[in-house]
C-alpha cells in the first residue's frame, strides 16, 4: 500500500488535529498526493483534512464498520497517491468503552501495519516526557511508535531539555511546535467548529498550520517513515461490489443536503448510492428554496441546525418542499441533525414539521458507541437488522421515538429511539453505510418504485 503514518496522542487535547492537518497540508504544498483520514466516527476533523490535501477525508472505525473493512477502506481513499497520514482519536489506546483496543488509534495502526507518531503536549513538563514515551513505546510491542512530536512548547530552552530527556529513550524527535493561538480553530459545543462555517478564515488556519510544521516538523523524516510501512495486503473496499448489475430503471434522482448547517457524511454514502444507480445531487437548505429537480429521495445528515434555527426555519419554501415530499412517501434517510430538521420545531423555531415532535438544545451532551437493531421496517433495513452505530449531539427530541421507532438500542436502559413512518427513517444514530451495503441499495430501489 502507500506509504503512511498514524498520528497519536497521550490524550485528547494534546495537538493531533493541528499536527496532522499540517503536515496534511506541507506535504500537499510539497507536491505529494496526500489521502487525508480520520480514526473514528468524527466527522469535522476530516473536514480540515480535506482543505488541507483537495481530497475527501475519510473515516476509518473499526467499531462500526468492522476491523476487517479498516483496511479495504483506507486501500479505497489511498488509491493513487504518494502519502496516506492518518490522524487518531483520544488517547492512542482509547477505544470502544469496555471492548479493550477495539477502535482504538493503536488498533487501527496495527491494521494498517503503519508506524506512529506521537504527539505530546510539553508544556507542563520536561524530563517527565521521557518516562511517558517510554510507556507509550513499551506498552504494546505490536505498535510500532516511529517518533515524537512535541508540541506547545514554550522556548528554546525548553526544547532543549526535552530533547535530551528523550535522547535516551530510543524515540527519535521528529518535531517540535512552539505555542501558537492564531492557528487553533475556535470550538464549541460538539467540538471544532466545521470547516464549511468559517471558509476563509479556515483556509488561512490551514496554510497556518502548514507553515508551523515545516518550521518545526523533520518532514523528510516523518516521509521516510511512512515510507518504511509493513506490507499489507489486500483488495480495495468497492462501493458497487454488491450493487444489482441491472440496478433501478432510470437513475432516481437524491438529494443530499450539505451546507453549512449538514456538514456531517461520510464520502462512502454518496459512493454507495452513486454504485446502486442513483443520481446524487447535493443542495443546501440554508439558500435553496427548492428541492433538486426530479427528486425521488432526500438524504439528510448530521450537522449543527440548531446554530442555524432561525434561517433554517425563515426558508419556508424549502420546508414545505420536504414536508410534501416526505407525506407523499418518497424515501427520507435523516440521521441527528436531520431528524431535528423534521421535527415540527427547533427552539421554538418552526421546522418541516414531518414528525411529531419538538427538539431542543440539552444541557448534557450525548456520545458513544451503539449496537442497534431494527425494530420497524424502513426504507433502510428490514425490522430485526442489527447495526452498529454512533450517538453525537447536544439536544433532545420529545418524544424520543414515534409509534413505529427506528431502533433498539442495547443500553441500560434498553431503548428505543427514532421514528419511522412512509417512507421516512428519522434518527439520532449515526450509522456508516460501508458496513451494510445494503442500506443504500435498498434505499435507491425504493426511490426507484415511486
Amino acid at each position: 500500500m502507500v506509504a503512511r503514518v498514524v498520528i497519536a496522542a497521550p490524550s485528547s487535547g494534546s495537538g493531533k488535529t493541528t499536527v496532522a492537518t499540517g503536515l496534511m497540508a506541507a506535504f500537499t504544498e510539497a507536491g505529494l498526493a496526500v489521502s487525508p483520514h480520520k480514526v473514528g466516527p468524527d466527522y469535522i476533523d476530516p473536514g480540515y483534512h480535506a482543505l488541507a490535501t483537495g481530497r475527501p477525508g475519510r473515516n476509518l472505525d473499526a467499531y462500526l464498520c468492522g476491523p476487517g473493512l479498516v483496511g479495504p477502506l483506507f486501500a479505497h481513499g489511498a488509491a493513487g497517491c504518494d502519502l496516506a497520514v492518518v490522524e487518531g482519536v483520544m488517547g492512542m489506546f482509547d477505544g470502544a468503552a469496555g471492548q479493550g483496543e477495539l477502535a482504538s488509534t493503536a488498533h487501527v495502526a496495527k491494521l494498517l501495519r503503519a508506524p506512529v507518531v506521537l504527539v505530546v503536549d510539553a508544556s507542563s513538563q520536561s524530563r517527565s516526557v521521557a518516562a511517558l514515551v517510554h510507556g507509550f513505546a513499551s506498552w504494546d510491542p505490536e505498535v510500532r511508535l516511529g517518533g515524537v512530536i512535541l508540541n506547545k512548547v514554550g522556548s528554546a530552552r525548553h526544547e532543549e531539555l526535552l530533547r535530551e530527556a528523550l535522547d535516551s529513550s530510543g524515540v527519535p524527535v521528529l518535531g517540535a511546535l512552539r505555542r501558537a493561538p492564531q492557528v487553533r480553530a475556535p470550538s464549541r459545543h460538539l467540538g471544532l467548529v466545521p470547516v464549511a462555517e468559517r471558509q476563509a478564515e479556515a483556509v488561512a488556519s490551514v496554510a497556518a498550520l502548514a507553515e508551523q510544521v515545516r518550521q518545526g516538523c523533520d518532514l523528510e523524516g516523518i516521509l521516510a517513515l511512512a515510507r518504511s510501512a509493513g506490507v499489507w495486503s489486500g483488495d480495495a473496499w468497492d462501493p458497487g461490489a454488491g450493487a444489482v448489475p441491472d440496478g433501478p430503471a432510470g437513475r432516481p434522482v437524491v438529494a443530499v443536503a450539505g451546507g453549512a448547517a449538514f456538514t456531517f457524511s461520510y464520502a462512502e454514502h454518496a459512493e454507495l448510492l452513486t454504485a446502486a444507480g442513483a443520481e446524487v445531487v447535493g443542495f443546501d437548505p440554508l439558500h435553496d428554496e427548492r428541492l433538486p429537480e426530479g427528486t425521488a429521495g432526500l438524504v439528510i445528515g448530521g450537522g449543527f441546525p440548531e446554530v442555524y434555527a432561525p434561517e433554517l426555519s425563515a426558508n419556508e419554501p424549502l420546508r414545505k418542499a420536504v414536508a410534501e415530499l416526505a407525506q407523499g412517501g418518497a424515501p427520507v434517510a435523516a440521521e441527528c441533525a436531520g431528524l431535528l430538521y423534521l421535527t415540527r420545531e427547533l427552539d421554538g423555531k418552526p421546522m418541516c414539521g414531518v414528525l411529531d415532535a419538538r427538539a431542543r438544545m440539552a444541557e448534557r451532551l450525548t456520545l458513544g458507541y451503539r449496537e442497534a437493531v431494527a425494530v420497524s421496517d424502513s426504507v433502510l433495513a428490514p425490522a430485526g437488522t442489527r447495526t452498529r452505530g454512533h450517538e453525537f449531539h447536544r439536544t433532545v427530541v420529545e418524544p424520543g421515538a414515534g409509534p413505529a421507532p427506528a431502533w433498539g438500542l442495547h443500553t441500560p436502559e434498553r431503548r428505543v429511539e427514532g421514528f419511522v413512518q412512509r417512507g421516512v427513517h428519522a434518527s439520532y444514530v449515526h450509522t456508516h453505510w460501508a458496513a451494510e451495503p445494503g442500506i443504500a441499495r435498498r434505499f435507491v430501489e425504493r426511490c426507484a418504485a415511486g
